[in-house]
């Protein structure tokens, strides 16, 4: 969630932060499961890697990297959001996003690299059309845009579309400007498939702004007619909170973070800061609130969520600290920029365990519960996840009571001394290798040879955005 021009940004997460840093460590009833950090039986810290330095379990290894470049080679041209469609990834940054050819996963080829700044781009593709979430107040929607002069008094957020037809020369097509912009966006097909609809996500308000004003408690619906690109807008703004009220309001965040639909089972569960919320989206355009859930002693910003396949679970995560702070140390609560793992059955939620990356991080390492996927094997539940600085952690959901890491790859601290963020943005599962979208390394393509994990290899995915699940089996 890292923000870089909104000035209520730092205030608010400095308030949730110590919230729940002074919080005690005891959680809801029945006291779930916690996964400590790794600590030697003689009580001292595990030798942490060098600079760089290269580490993972024996059943993972690095198959390659293909590093940042020109024009993605500025101090914050940050790498984001991963998306997959046939032999492509596609790879968000701040400074726009670049298609790879990944067909051979051990020589990935890049296609194309697309200049359009915008804060955070995260990123889907559906057929010929890749979309953007732009959070950051631009002088206007185009590529060539500029920061806004001042964001109280205008400005440009919200969602870019592109034609991805040709993918060494992908085309800007239009944008649609949303409530507070969309720091991420979620995308459900309509019935007919010939539409799709785009759940943006932001946080807000901004006192005074004319783009972003309380209260925001909704998120905005974009129509994209599969046809007519172009004509996309917004159709609706929903609040998606029961009562209209979010746990947080008190403390000036409003909306949500992310939001993770499962057609399918016409389910979404989103991550809105303060709470996490159960969605009925049978009808998509008006969804229903199930249920809202919040966790005052552990969780500080609820920032994403996955259903396993069945849909009978749901991992929700806490990014303390917003992505760039250590909270993978020891003075940190076990239970906070974790993952809680969540039962559902009958429409309801129930708090079962928490999961947290095992190996404790430097003081300098940025570390906490960021993106991650399903990895498809029938009958368990197995995932992949970023935790910024903390690396790539594969962990295994299978037993509610008791989540389990069965490997793990990382980095050491940034040889950089002037870089104030890195690590693993995203990392998901895809066509048998695990993708992981570094922030200033760049594209890693990671195997892990396990005969848990192996089934998933004979899983093949045409087209894959995470937040948009799809069943694959069970």
């Amino acid at each position: 969630m890292i923000r870089r021009s909104i000035g209520w940004t730092a205030a608010a997460l400095t308030t949730l932060i110590l919230a729940t840093a002074c919080a005690g460590d005891p959680g809801p009833a029945g006291d779930p499961i916690v996964s400590p950090l790794s600590v030697p039986s003689d009580g001292t810290p595990s030798p942490s890697p060098t600079s760089d330095e290269i580490r993972s379990s024996d059943n993972v290894k690095l198959v390659t990297n293909v590093p940042l470049e020109k024009p993605f080679d500025g101090k914050e041209s940050w790498g984001t959001d991963l998306a997959f469609q046939g032999d492509y990834a596609f790879v968000g940054n701040y400074d726009g996003f670049t298609v790879h050819d990944i067909s051979d996963p051990k020589k990935p080829v890049t296609i194309s690299r697309v200049l359009c700044p915008g804060g955070q781009n995260d990123i889907s593709v559906s057929g010929n059309l890749l979309f953007l979430s732009v959070d950051d107040p631009r002088s206007d929607e185009t590529c060539v845009s500029t920061p806004a002069d001042d964001p109280t008094t205008g400005g440009w957020e919200g969602i870019r579309i592109f034609d991805i037809t040709d993918k060494a020369k992908p085309r800007y097509v239009s944008s649609v400007a949303t409530s507070c912009g969309s720091h991420t966006h979620t995308m459900i097909p309509s019935d007919d498939r010939e539409s799709l609809y785009l759940y943006a996500s932001s946080p807000g308000p901004i006192p005074d702004s004319k783009t972003c004003r309380p209260p925001h408690n909704t998120v905005s619906i974009v129509e994209v007619p599969l046809d007519r690109p172009g004509d996309a807008k917004v159709v609706a703004e929903p609040t998606v909170f029961e009562n209209g009220k979010q746990s947080d309001g008190d403390m000036g965040i409003g909306g949500c973070h992310d939001i993770t639909a499962y057609p399918e089972k016409k389910l979404a569960a989103a991550a809105c800061f303060g709470d996490g919320v159960l969605l009925d989206i049978s009808d998509p355009v008006r969804p229903k609130v199930l249920q809202q859930i919040s966790d005052e002693e552990n969780f500080s910003i609820w920032h994403s969520a996955t259903f396993n396949d069945d849909a009978g679970k749901v991992v929700f995560t806490d990014e303390l600290g917003g992505g760039g702070s250590p909270t993978c140390d020891r003075k940190t609560p076990a239970k906070s920029g974790a993952n809680a793992i969540y039962d559902l059955k009958d429409g309801r939620l129930t708090l079962r365990s928490y999961f947290k990356m095992p190996r404790e991080q430097g003081e300098s390492e940025n570390c906490v519960a960021h993106n991650g996927s399903l990895i498809p094997v029938k009958g368990k539940d197995l995932m992949v996840q970023a935790w910024y600085q903390g690396g790539v952690s594969i962990w295994d959901f299978t037993d509610s009571d008791a989540p389990r890491e069965i490997g793990f790859f990382e980095r050491g601290p940034l040889g950089d001394p002037e870089a104030s963020l890195g690590g693993s943005w995203s990392a998901y599962y895809y066509n048998g290798y695990i993708y992981s979208s570094d922030i200033t390394k760049g594209l890693d393509v990671i195997a892990i040879e396990d005969p848990l994990t192996d089934p998933a290899k004979q899983v093949t995915m045409e087209e894959f955005n995470v937040q948009t699940q799809r069943a694959y089996g069970n």
